[in-house]
């Protein structure tokens, strides 16, 4: 029996664990990354740690999300960031330099090798044929320091994409397909790897476009085939020594296949408030738009901007709409200057933002009071766009485009026959905004820059056998890590400062929880399914940790989400009968018992509750590895005991 694509990277890099369905892994990790608003957490972490120069391939630091400098805070990260890489042996993308997913699969990413990022939108890289996963800030530390990242093997889903797309038919509208069919949970657990023959016809940033969103799915990665396609893109990118050819077997076993013929997509969009709420353009009809932005490490590649810009060639943006365009990198951003093409979008009256997330993660360019914004982004979860009732709809940059120019909800396809965009036989090669990292030598020279926003990692402490809580919060399905800890140009600034961030956890559900928390001084947090979706910023524990939150309990949860809780000590607790989760409600009692017993011996916990008279059976499934990592009181404190 052959493997699939996935297995071949896996188990050619498993170091740890039994290379079986459903059993935990600890696969050797080749690269790293960061983003300025993890970043900060990840390095004093790895300070923690206490490993002096990092053991990967290659780590890269990038200046993307906290861009926007409205005080010191932003600009003092960046210094802290970039002091710590130059130190430790990480290269440092400038701010400028542009999003982080978009500049690595540009010039660091390689097929065949394991990537994790502080990002939730790391499986970018596959695209390229990486197995690139969104972690923790803290599991990246380890992993700069040599450690082990540690998955549950997967099942592994096949996408067999058969045909080819229509004339102004996009990669995004794929991924709104499967995200369709499968919905925001259905990616639990798997990864959705890519074959067939439609595969061949789309191009890196395509399929780059395709594995960004695999992150809705709540997939662990998605991957594409690397192949003739991916060799053409790094020969351009002067990087042709990087390739190799990689796919899965013919005779490969898969756990789920789906299958889409390419020919029979057609333009959609993501309707408010979560991305699998997806419809046609005809379903939805001509709807009047407020805001248009196109960006976002999605949709902004060379290629998506060069399709904008021939829509908005000779034409001017609706007097009813607000245009945004903001390239992903430097290097696209350069491209479309030579090549006449920025001068296009401003012509059309586009306004131009730095290479950068902005609007994405809610910095900058919030809509107008329940304005319809349709943007070529990855989230339109309620809020995150900085305006609480805005209306926000996920599209391709070719649906964005041509609706900037109507005024409306425009289908490309109206603009007739789409003209061939080849990808260039060259990019521009400038990485002088790319800082290498000292000689180990020189390193004891180095001095790490800290800000007074920059606080340390918060305390811990091993796991008590008996916790006496209250319930500090109840919560229904689908909560996201923007409800957890919410991001945007008020809030970003202070990811530093747990202590003060903290201030800010849950208040979009309930302004009061932070006080609440606090002064109940221990509590559990109750939720419904697929708990912690969304973003792998483990602020979303950390915050919760600092405020005294012992365990969450809830239906499920989200992959990357229930990780960090583990690493930062909290119990990830799931209902054994999911009725149960009515017979909690917030301020009551609750006591759990025998906890160290119960983990060691993955026996059921009993919580009690007092207030209703009432026991609840908790199931807290954990691997040999994990439970240490509970009882020594999280990941950190685990790592230095092992060393």
């Amino acid at each position: 029996m052959g493997l699939t694509l996935t297995e071949k990277i896996l188990k050619s890099h498993t170091v740890d664990g039994v290379f079986e369905k459903g059993k935990e892994i600890g696969i050797k990790i080749d690269q790293t990354l960061t983003q300025d608003a993890t970043g900060t957490m990840a390095y004093l972490e790895f300070e923690a740690i206490g490993i002096p120069r990092v053991k990967t391939e290659r780590s890269v630091a990038y200046i993307d999300h906290n861009t926007l400098q409205s005080g010191f805070e932003n600009a003092d990260d960046h210094r802290f960031i970039g002091s710590v890489a130059k130190k430790h042996g990480i290269y440092f993308s400038r701010p400028g330099n542009g999003i982080c997913h978009q500049v690595h699969l540009e010039r660091f990413g390689i097929p065949g090798k394991t990537l994790i990022g502080s990002d939730s939108h790391t499986p970018t890289g596959g695209g390229i044929g990486m197995i690139a996963i969104g972690a923790g800030g803290l599991d990246v530390a380890v992993a700069m320091g040599g450690g082990a990242y540690y998955i549950t093997y997967p099942n592994i889903v096949k996408v067999n994409l058969t045909g080819k797309l229509n004339s102004w038919c996009a990669a995004k509208d794929v991924i709104l397909e499967v995200l369709r069919r499968m919905s925001v949970k259905g990616g639990v657990g798997k990864v959705i790897e890519y074959c067939g023959e439609g595969v061949k016809s789309l191009s890196v940033p395509e399929r780059a476009t395709i594995t960004n969103m695999g992150a809705e799915l709540g997939a662990t990665t998605s991957i594409f085939p690397s192949d003739e396609v991916t060799k053409q893109f790094l020969k351009a990118q002067k990087r042709e020594d990087a390739w190799t050819p990689l796919s899965a077997d013919d005779d490969a076993v898969y756990d789920e296949v789906i299958d889409i013929d390419l020919s029979k997509i057609e333009p959609m969009a993501a309707c408010p408030h979560m991305p699998d709420n997806v419809k046609t353009l005809s379903e939805i009809g001509n709807m009047k738009i407020d805001q248009v932005c196109i960006g976002s490490c999605t949709n902004s590649s060379l290629q998506d901007m060069m399709k904008v810009a021939h829509i908005l060639k000779g034409k001017t943006v609706h007097p009813d709409v607000s245009l945004s365009i903001a390239p992903g990198s430097k290097q696209v951003l350069n491209m479309l200057a030579q090549n006449g093409a920025l001068a296009i979008m401003i012509d059309a009256g586009a306004r131009i933002l730095e290479s950068a997330c902005g609007p994405c993660i809610g910095m900058g360019q919030s809509p107008n009071s329940k304005g319809i914004s349709l943007r070529t982004f990855n989230r339109n979860f309620e809020g995150r766009s900085g305006t609480k009732d805005g209306q926000i709809y996920l599209v391709s940059p070719e649906v964005a485009a041509s609706s900037a120019i109507a005024g409306v909800l425009t289908d490309p396809r109206t603009l007739g026959d789409m003209p061939e965009f080849k990808m260039p036989d060259e990019f521009i090669i400038n990485d002088n905004m790319i800082e290498p990292p000292c000689d180990e030598k020189d390193m004891d020279k180095v001095e790490v820059l800290r800000g007074p926003n920059i606080k340390p990692f918060p305390k811990t402490e091993p796991l008590r056998d008996v916790q006496e809580c209250r319930c500090s919060l109840k919560v229904e399905d689908n909560i996201t890590t923007d409800h957890i800890m919410p991001a945007g140009a008020k809030i970003l600034p202070l990811r530093s400062n747990i202590p003060a961030i903290s201030q800010h956890c849950f208040t979009v559900c309930d302004e009061n929880f932070p006080s609440r928390a606090k002064e109940m001084g221990a509590s559990i947090i109750v939720g419904g399914a697929n708990y912690g979706q969304g973003s792998s910023r483990e602020h979303a524990a950390l915050a919760p940790l600092y405020l005294g939150v012992k365990a969450v309990l809830v239906k499920s949860f989200a992959r990357i989400h229930r990780a960090n809780l583990i690493n930062a000590g909290i119990l990830p607790l799931t209902f054994k009968n999911e009725a149960d989760y009515d017979s909690i409600d917030l301020g009551d009692e609750l006591i759990m018992s025998n906890l160290i017993d119960s983990i060691k011996s993955g026996k059921s916990i009993i919580i009690t509750n007092k207030t209703k008279n009432k026991e609840i059976e908790c199931v807290c499934e954990l691997s040999d590895r994990a439970k240490k990592i509970v009882l020594a009181g999280g990941l950190l404190s685990y790592t230095k005991e092992q060393m």
